[in-house]
């Protein structure tokens, strides 16, 4: 169950790190679209956690519902990371 847990986090890491450097550069410097996908990521991983107290065991992909909540959870984590640094690098005045 680790190790389809780590494998969807970085899957799902990947496709949000994409998803955010993308819409941090075409947006403006005012603009936090670059936070969305991670903030709708964050949500999500929140909503299965809950789900898992209250559901019965499922296994989706060989993880449960609390392990794809920990999965996205971790990849809302390091999106916001990589997300902010590209978002203080368009916006650095050196």
């Amino acid at each position: 169950m680790v190790e389809s847990v780590i494998t969807i986090g970085a899957i799902l890491t990947a496709v949000t790190a994409i998803a955010s450097i993308f819409l941090v550069r075409m947006t403006s410097k005012k603009s936090h679209a670059g936070y969305y996908p991670n903030f709708l990521l964050a949500i999500v991983g929140l909503l299965l956690i809950l789900v898992s107290s209250v559901a019965p065991k499922v296994d989706i992909m060989g993880a449960g519902f609390g392990g794809l909540g920990i999965a996205c959870l971790f990849a809302a984590a390091l999106g916001f990371i990589i997300s902010s640094v590209m978002d203080s690098y368009k916006n650095a005045e050196a």
